[in-house]
């Protein structure tokens, strides 16, 4: 009888954790990151490989063997590889677009919500700007000009995330601004820098959290799609869109080319979305469930 109360409040404890926790989307998020910073040592191949004897294998569960698990593409590199491989250009171009997509967002946004008037309208009728330009064409013509590189991209992607950043911190700036503590600040003769420094931007290190977090997703489905394009990171450097590209015209025969992948970037994308979702439920206050 002890024995089964034991087991029923285990049961209970586990299935509150995964309703409390994000579960899915660590452990996916883990295994990525995992995979993306020991991708030399996990690899069993080299990802640029090329063995036309071993092109256009299948996965293991539909005729292949265990030597390539996830198959090989028209060159007859292995995919496994490519997908850890993948998950580190991945993982770095999201984390350095959005540390510099969010530093000059965040830093447009204090601006623009502290000083209002003119400046304001300046900034913000500057972010306006940026989010009616197709960064598609943009990209596509910039490699076209220039080349395509991993420079090239980076700074595209940052320059895709950082209105998302300038308009959320502003929101959050005029209302701080307008909070006794800040009011005191500006009184005691405290200069701008500070105040902005030591008490507005505290308070929206948690909108940024959020937005960095949703903004991901975004960042590597937007490298994904300029990689597929061509205007991405070049080979012969693994991504995950760039496999879908090069397996698009096998996609009757070897569809496992362009699946792997295509999974890989789903699983990864939702999520990030859903921790985003998790982390904006648990930050924000007025979002916040009480369990």
């Amino acid at each position: 009888m002890i024995e089964t109360s034991r087991r029923s409040m285990w049961n209970i404890n586990i299935l509150r954790i995964l309703r409390r926790w994000p579960t899915s989307s660590i452990i996916i998020l883990g295994l990525v990151c995992f995979a993306g910073i020991f991708s030399p040592l996990l690899a069993p191949y080299d990802p640029s490989a090329i063995s036309l004897a071993d092109r256009h294998i299948p996965p293991v569960f539909f005729g292949g063997t265990w030597e390539h698990p996830f198959g090989t593409d028209p060159m007859g590199r292995d995919i496994f590889s490519r997908i850890i491989h993948g998950a580190r250009i991945s993982m770095f171009v999201a984390g350095v677009a959005l540390i510099f997509g969010g530093l000059f967002g965040t830093t447009i946004g204090l601006i623009s919500g502290y000083m209002g008037g003119w400046v304001d309208e300046i900034l913000m009728r500057i972010v306006d700007i940026k989010y009616s330009l197709p960064l598609i064409l943009i990209a596509l013509a910039l490699a076209l000009v220039l080349g395509p590189s991993l420079k090239l991209l980076l700074g595209l992607l940052a320059f895709l995330v950082w209105g998302g950043f300038a308009r959320q911190v502003r929101g959050e700036v005029l209302l701080l601004k307008q909070l006794d503590y800040v009011s005191m600040a500006r009184v005691s003769g405290a200069s701008t820098f500070r105040v902005l420094y030591k008490h507005v931007l505290p308070g929206v290190l948690n909108t940024v959290v959020v937005v960095a977090t949703l903004q991901v997703g975004s960042v590597i489905l937007a490298e994904a799609s300029l990689s597929f394009l061509g205007a991405g990171v070049p080979p012969p450097t693994p991504t995950w869109g760039a496999m879908i590209a090069s397996g698009r015209m096998y996609i009757d025969d070897a569809w496992w080319d362009c699946l792997v992948p295509g999974v890989a970037i789903l699983l990864t994308v939702l999520a990030l979305t859903l921790l985003g979702d998790w982390l904006r439920d648990r930050i924000d206050p007025r979002l916040r469930q009480l369990e």
